[in-house]
């Protein structure tokens, strides 16, 4: 059975996006963003709800061409690309950059999805994380928890009808005083 993992950067007061989508608060040192980069290259495949799917795809395929770019980013955007994606969504209806799209219901192709052989999944986007953690699909939740509190927006976690217990496995301090910390779901 594969490990599902929702990890994303989040601010101190847990919002990963606040108000306008805007994330430009939770951009990574080169350490941090590479601690990602080693993470994506290390995923059997990536889940992603439409509009953190839309972010990375308007982005990620061309990083590498652009004026400035450093050595990581060409390195992130070509493991990006290679990685196996699912994109979650029944308002979009294409998708691009070795990834399938599923219209269908979300738990239900998780669920299948997490029943095959193969290399841990990481799932991003509040919403379709939303979904997963109700229906108890995660086993590890990952935060960089920036330094900064933007007193709303999007939060990492929804509101949960059941307890959720969790033991710590990892803590990691980064530049500019970001804390990595990852939690194993007790089940």
């Amino acid at each position: 059975m594969r490990k599902l993992t929702f990890g994303m950067n989040v601010s101190l007061d847990g919002y990963i996006a606040a108000s306008g989508d805007d994330i430009g608060w939770s951009v990574p040192s080169e350490e941090l963003f590479q601690w990602w980069s080693d993470r994506v290259g290390a995923t059997g495949v990536a889940l992603y709800g439409r509009k953190l799917w839309e972010t990375m795809s308007t982005y990620w395929p061309t990083a590498g061409q652009q004026p400035g770019v450093t050595p990581a980013e060409i390195e992130f955007a070509r493991r990006w690309q290679a990685m196996p994606k699912v994109v979650f969504s029944s308002t979009i209806s294409s998708v691009d950059w070795n990834t399938r799209l599923v219209t269908g219901d979300a738990v239900a192709e998780i669920t299948r999805l997490k029943a095959e052989d193969g290399g841990p999944m990481d799932i991003g986007g509040a919403t379709l994380a939303a979904a997963a953690m109700r229906a108890g699909l995660i086993d590890e939740y990952v935060l960089a928890t920036a330094p900064v509190l933007v007193g709303r927006g999007t939060p990492f976690f929804p509101a949960l009808d059941n307890w959720v217990n969790l033991e710590l496995v990892e803590t990691r301090t980064f530049p500019g005083g970001v804390v990595l910390t990852r939690y194993e779901t007790k089940r």
